[in-house]
C-alpha cells in the first residue's frame, strides 16, 4: 500500500462526523459546503441541509385563524401587551419581538434541525461564493449548539492544526459564538488563503478550551481516489456525495475491474454526504436490485428509493470502511450494504444523520424556517439518526496507531478480502 493512501486514510480515521459542510469559500453542501445555493431538498439527505436562494416565493398565507386558535393564543397576546406597556426600554421593535417569537416557536419542538434565521441572516447564509474556495478545511455540523467539527480534509490546515471530530467552535477570532446560527459562523472562518483565524474550541475530555490559530489556505477536494492496494485489492475513496461522484466512482471502478480484483475497498470515512440521488446511485453502483432507502414524512406519505440497474460492481467480495464521519447520504450506502448483506462494515459506529429538512422563505421578507420534513429508514427498516450504523467488524483507531502511521481499520479490511471467508460476493 502506498504512503500516499496510507496518510490520507489515517488522516480520514482521524476524522469524525454531517454534514457536511466545508471551512472552504462555500463550496455548496449538496456536496460538502455550506451553500451552492438553489438545490431542492426532497433530494438531499445530508447535513446541513441547503436552502433555496432568498429570491424563492414565500410561503402563502395563512387562513384565518379558527375561534379555538385565537383562544389558544390569548396568553402570547396578553404577553405582548404587557411587554409594549411595561417593558423598562421603551419603544419595543415588533418585528424583533415576531422573530423572537418564531424561533422560540420552532426551538420548543425540540429539534436541532428545526431552525429560523431572520431576513440578513439567511441573505448571508445563502450568498454564493465563486471562485477559488480557501479556508481551513474542515467538515462541520453547522446544526448544532456551537458549530461542530466533522473530519478534516487530508493535507489542509485544520488537520496540520489538530483539530478533531467533536470539536465545538465556541468562539472566533475572540467573539463568542454561543447562539450564533453555525451557518453564519461558518462565514466567519472562511477567509482569503494566507490569512489567520483563531479558533476556540471546546473539545471533550479538556478540562479548559483550547485555542487554534489556523492560516487559511486554498483546499482542493477530490470526489474519488483510488488504486491497487497488496493482494490485489482494489480501493476506492469517496469524499463526497457531489454531482460528479457518480462519474469519477464508475470510471475508477471500471479502471480497476480490469485489473480483475479479488475484492474491493469502499471506503466512507469522514464522508459527510450530499445529494440524495448520488447516494442511491452510488449504493446501485454495488448493489443489483432492490430498496436502498424509505423516506417517511409527516403527513404519513412513504417513498421508496430502488437500486439503478446495471452497477458495476454488484458481485466482486466487498468491505465498506466507516468511522463517526461516515454520515448523511455514506449511511445510506453503508446501511444498503449492510441490510442487503451485500459487503461487510469495518471501522466505527458512523454519525447517525437520518433526517431531511426543507428551507421555506417567509412572506415579507421575513426571513425563512428550516424544518425537519422526513427521517429515511434503511432496507430493514432501521431508523439510525442520532444512533448511527454499527460495523459488522468494529475496529478502533489508537492514538498509538496514528503515531506510529497505521490504519487497522484499512489493514483488517486487506486481511478480509484476501481470505475472502465467508464474505458476501465471495
Amino acid at each position: 500500500m502506498s504512503s500516499k493512501v496510507l496518510k490520507t486514510l489515517l488522516v480520514l480515521a482521524i476524522g469524525g462526523f454531517l454534514s457536511a459542510v466545508l471551512f472552504t469559500s462555500g463550496v455548496g453542501v449538496g456536496m460538502l459546503l455550506p451553500r451552492l445555493g438553489g438545490i431542492d431538498l426532497p433530494e438531499l439527505a445530508i447535513i446541513p441541509t441547503a436552502a433555496p436562494s432568498p429570491t424563492s416565493p414565500p410561503v402563502p398565507r395563512a387562513s384565518a385563524p379558527s375561534a379555538e386558535l385565537e383562544q389558544v393564543f390569548v396568553p402570547f397576546w396578553e404577553a405582548w401587551d404587557l411587554v409594549h406597556r411595561e417593558y423598562v426600554d421603551q419603544p419595543v421593535e415588533d418585528i424583533r419581538l415576531m422573530q423572537g417569537a418564531i424561533r422560540g416557536l420552532l426551538q420548543s419542538l425540540g429539534d436541532q434541525h428545526t431552525s429560523y434565521m431572520d431576513p440578513d441572516e439567511y441573505v448571508q447564509a445563502n450568498t454564493r461564493l465563486e471562485g477559488e474556495y480557501e479556508g481551513i478545511g474542515a467538515f462541520v455540523d453547522t446544526d448544532s449548539e456551537f458549530l461542530t467539527i466533522v473530519s478534516t480534509i487530508p493535507n489542509s490546515p485544520a488537520e496540520a492544526a489538530g483539530l478533531k471530530p467533536g470539536d465545538e467552535v465556541i468562539a472566533v477570532d475572540g467573539d463568542d459564538m454561543t447562539g450564533v446560527d453555525g451557518n453564519l459562523v461558518v462565514r466567519r472562518v472562511l477567509g482569503p488563503a494566507g490569512t489567520k483565524v483563531t479558533l476556540t474550541i471546546r473539545r471533550e475530555g479538556a478540562e479548559d478550551p483550547l485555542e487554534f490559530v489556523i492560516e487559511r489556505a486554498k483546499i482542493v477536494i477530490p470526489s474519488v481516489e483510488s488504486e491497487m492496494l497488496e493482494n490485489e485489492i482494489g480501493y476506492v475513496r469517496l469524499y463526497d456525495f457531489g454531482d460528479r461522484t457518480t462519474r469519477d466512482l464508475r470510471a475508477a471502478l471500471r479502471d480497476l475491474l480490469e485489473e480483475d480484483p479479488r475484492g474491493l475497498i469502499l471506503d466512507l470515512r469522514g464522508n459527510p454526504g450530499g445529494f440524495l440521488t448520488t447516494a442511491i446511485e452510488v449504493a446501485s453502483e454495488f448493489i443489483g436490485e432492490g430498496v436502498v432507502m424509505i423516506e417517511r414524512f409527516g403527513d404519513g406519505r412513504e417513498e421508496v428509493y430502488e437500486a439503478d440497474r446495471g452497477g458495476l460492481a454488484t458481485d466482486i467480495p466487498l468491505v465498506v470502511l466507516i468511522d463517526a464521519g461516515t454520515a448523511s447520504a455514506s449511511e445510506i450506502v453503508a446501511g444498503a450494504v449492510q441490510d442487503h448483506g451485500r459487503g461487510t462494515l469495518v471501522g466505527d459506529t458512523s454519525f447517525g444523520k437520518g433526517s431531511v429538512q426543507d428551507w421555506t422563505p417567509l412572506s415579507e421578507n421575513g426571513g425563512a424556517v428550516r424544518i425537519t420534513i422526513a427521517r429515511w429508514y434503511t432496507p430493514d427498516n432501521r431508523q439510525i439518526h442520532e444512533v448511527g450504523l454499527t460495523p459488522d467488524v468494529v475496529v478502533e483507531i489508537t492514538e498509538e496507531d496514528i503515531q506510529n502511521d497505521r490504519d487497522p481499520q484499512l489493514e483488517r479490511a486487506i486481511e478480509l478480502l484476501s481470505s475472502a471467508e465467508g464474505l458476501p460476493g465471495s
